[in-house]
C-alpha cells in the first residue's frame, strides 16, 4: 500500500512528477563560456519567380515610355508645320494689305485733287455771286440818280435793261457753276463708294457665300474654273491664266490679261483677295481663289456693278440662285 501512487489520475494520463518536470538541459563542460543556436533563415518563397515579372514589367514601361515620346514628337512637328504654314499666309496677306494700301492711297490722293477742284470751284461760285450782289447795288443806284434827275423814261428802260442782262449772264455762270459742283460731288461719292467696297474686303469662300455677297447688288461676280497649268479662261475683258500652285502650301501663281498687258501675280494665298486695276472701271477689280489642288483652281472675279454688261454673272447663269 505503502507504494501506491498518491495521484492515480496523473499516472492514468502519464502525468507524472517526472513528466511534469522540465526537461534538464545537457549539461555544459565546466570552464567553457554557454553556447548559443541561431535560427536560420528561411529561402523566400517563389523569390526566382518575382523577378522576370518585374524585369518585364520595367521593360513594358520604358517601350510604352518611348512610344508616348516618338507621337508626341509628331505631334508637335505636325504642329510646328500647321503653325508655319499660318505664318506664311498671314506674311502673304499683310503683304496684300500692303500693296491695296498704296493702290488705295493712289486712288484717294486722286480723288483729293478733285476735291481740290470743287475747292477752287466754290471759290469762283463765291466770287459769282458777290459780283451779281454788286451789279444789282448798282444798279439801284443808278436808277436811282436816274429818277432823282428826272430822267426820260427811256433812260430808265435802258438802265434796267442792261442791269437785266448783266444779272442774267451772271446767273448762267452761277447755274453752271453749281451743275459743275454737283458733277464733281457725284464722282466723288462713287470713288469714296468703291473705295469702301474695297476696304470692307468681303470673300466667299463657297459658292452660296458668293450668291448671297452677289444679292447685295454693289458689284458683279464671275466664277471660274482652271482645271490644268497652263489653262485660260476669259471673264469679260480680263483673261486669266494658270501658272502653277502649291497645295501643300495652299499657294498660286496666274497671269493676268487685261488691257492688251500681262501681269502676274505670284505666290498668293487661298482665300487671298488680289486686287488690280482695269481702263474704265471705277474701282479696283478682285480675283479671290477658294479651291485648290495640286493641278488646278477655281474661285471668282468680282467687278464694278455694269462693267463686263454682256458675260453672265453668278446670278444670271444659275437662275433662281
Amino acid at each position: 500500500m505503502a507504494d501506491r501512487d498518491p495521484n492515480p489520475g496523473h499516472s492514468m494520463f502519464g502525468l507524472n512528477e517526472a513528466s511534469t518536470r522540465p526537461a534538464e538541459t545537457p549539461s555544459q563542460p565546466q570552464g567553457l563560456p554557454p553556447q548559443y543556436v541561431l535560427p536560420q533563415p528561411l529561402p523566400a518563397a517563389g523569390g526566382g519567380k518575382a523577378l522576370p515579372w518585374l524585369v518585364g514589367g520595367l521593360l513594358l514601361v520604358g517601350i510604352a515610355n518611348l512610344a508616348l515620346v516618338l507621337v508626341t514628337r509628331s505631334q508637335f512637328s505636325d504642329y510646328s508645320a500647321k503653325q508655319a504654314d499660318e505664318l506664311n499666309l498671314i506674311t502673304r496677306r499683310i503683304d496684300s494689305a500692303d500693296e491695296r494700301y498704296a493702290q488705295l492711297r493712289g486712288q484717294m490722293q486722286m480723288t483729293t485733287e478733285k476735291l481740290g477742284v470743287t475747292e477752287q470751284d466754290l471759290a469762283h461760285a463765291r466770287e459769282v455771286a458777290a459780283q451779281v450782289q454788286s451789279q444789282q447795288q448798282k444798279a439801284v443806284t443808278q436808277l436811282n440818280q436816274a429818277i432823282a434827275q428826272k430822267a426820260s423814261t427811256d433812260e430808265v428802260n435802258k438802265l434796267q435793261a442792261d442791269a437785266n442782262n448783266k444779272i442774267n449772264g451772271l446767273n448762267t455762270d452761277l447755274a453752271g457753276t453749281k451743275q459743275d459742283l454737283a458733277n464733281t460731288k457725284s464722282e466723288f461719292t462713287n470713288a469714296l463708294t468703291g473705295t469702301k467696297g474695297e476696304l470692307k474686303g468681303d470673300i466667299a469662300r463657297t459658292h452660296d457665300e458668293l450668291v448671297a455677297l452677289a444679292h447685295k447688288g454693289d458689284r458683279d461676280y464671275f466664277e471660274f474654273n482652271l482645271a490644268k497649268k497652263k489653262a485660260q479662261q476669259k471673264v469679260g475683258t480680263v483673261t486669266i491664266e494658270l501658272e502653277k500652285t502649291d497645295a501643300k502650301k495652299n499657294i498660286f501663281s496666274v497671269f493676268l490679261y487685261v488691257d492688251d498687258k500681262k501681269v502676274e501675280r505670284s505666290n498668293k494665298g487661298m482665300n487671298e483677295p488680289v486686287f488690280f486695276y482695269a481702263q474704265g472701271a471705277s474701282s479696283a477689280l478682285e480675283l479671290v481663289v477658294n479651291k485648290l489642288s495640286n493641278n488646278g483652281i477655281s474661285g471668282y472675279l468680282s467687278a464694278p456693278k455694269g462693267f463686263f454688261p454682256n458675260t453672265p454673272n453668278v446670278l444670271s447663269a444659275r437662275p433662281g440662285a
